[in-house]
């Protein structure tokens, strides 16, 4: 059956051309941007199981942290096409991409919004726990979030490092920042403000599943019910029990297939342990299905998959 990945990642050619130009020792600052898997899409043909369409985004390599305004807005814009002409030519590979903006210039962000609604191929936009030291719901970005409801674009969540802290590593600060973030969020009120916002987070919803009890006895009811609301995929490296937890709390029709592609495991990611994992899900098949498709199907309405078959 058809199994559509939600949240792969790729670091294109001409993109990283641009970037690695702006910060010449940005591979050695992360070790992961080396996986050939990001760039060549032969490699990644070689490696993809069958029968699994990726939604790409780019890795969080963000033109903002490296440019002004205008500039980094360009640069997004450069990116997004890059991305839109790679779904394009693998139509067996790619079920859609998703944009980046940058968000030191949110009216230029706004076109951006405006551009993706108009391409098939972009599929929603990606945003990050932080931007520019700030957190994701800070006040100048809210309008951010009100043209993404009113175009009905789905966001993606990926984490990103708070740099005040000396601490940070990939193994455990990566998924606080992310639980953070849904918890600013929620705290904000803007699924009350926006309530037809549609998130999709990273990690299978990082620490979230796994501290239910605290989210449903400390925080007021609304704000417990406002953390269900988010989707999630399964990108967790495996870990079937943990898996559950994720299933139970956000609901079957919450959590969509994703791995993480071609991160997490060499040579190019944990795609297989991952489908091992919703197979050993204790769920109906028909529950499993939606998982690996269904649900993102309805999540987006079908958009841009039809031309994908």
């Amino acid at each position: 059956m058809k199994k559509i990945d939600v949240f792969a990642h790729v670091f294109l050619p001409e993109y990283q051309k641009r970037m690695t130009k702006l910060a010449p020792q940005l591979f050695e600052r992360m070790p992961f941007l080396q996986n050939p898997v990001l760039a060549d899409m032969t490699l990644r043909r070689k490696h993809q199981p069958e029968g699994v369409l990726q939604v790409i985004s780019h890795v969080n390599v963000n033109p903002e942290d490296y440019l002004p305004g205008r500039s980094a807005v360009l640069m997004a814009k450069k990116a997004n096409q890059e991305l839109v002409q790679t779904v394009k030519n693998h139509p067996d590979l790619f079920a859609g991409g998703v944009a980046m903006l940058a968000l030191n210039d949110v009216e230029g962000s706004l076109t951006i919004l405006d551009q993706v609604a108009q391409t098939p191929e972009l599929l929603g936009i990606q945003l990050f726990s932080r931007h520019l030291g700030q957190s994701w719901v800070a006040e100048s970005f809210r309008p951010i979030f009100a043209k993404a409801a009113e175009l009905d674009l789905p966001i993606w969540l990926h984490p990103v490092f708070d740099e005040r802290k000396p601490d940070n590593n990939i193994v455990f600060s990566w998924e606080y920042e992310q639980t953070q973030a849904m918890l600013e969020l929620v705290q904000a009120g803007l699924f009350k403000e926006f309530p037809q916002l549609k998130i999709i987070v990273h990690h299978a919803g990082a620490m979230v599943p796994y501290f239910a009890g605290r989210i449903d006895h400390i925080l007021p009811e609304e704000q417990a019910q406002d953390f269900r609301k988010f989707y999630v995929d399964t990108a967790i490296l495996g870990n079937p029990k943990a898996l559950d937890l994720a299933v139970d709390f956000f609901g079957v029709e919450r959590v969509l297939f994703g791995t993480d592609a071609p991160l997490g495991v060499a040579p190019a990611g944990a795609t297989e342990l991952i489908l091992e994992a919703i197979e050993a899900l204790p769920l109906q098949v028909t529950e499993k299905e939606a998982i690996l498709s269904g649900n993102v199907t309805d999540l987006l309405g079908g958009n841009s998959y039809e031309s994908n078959q």
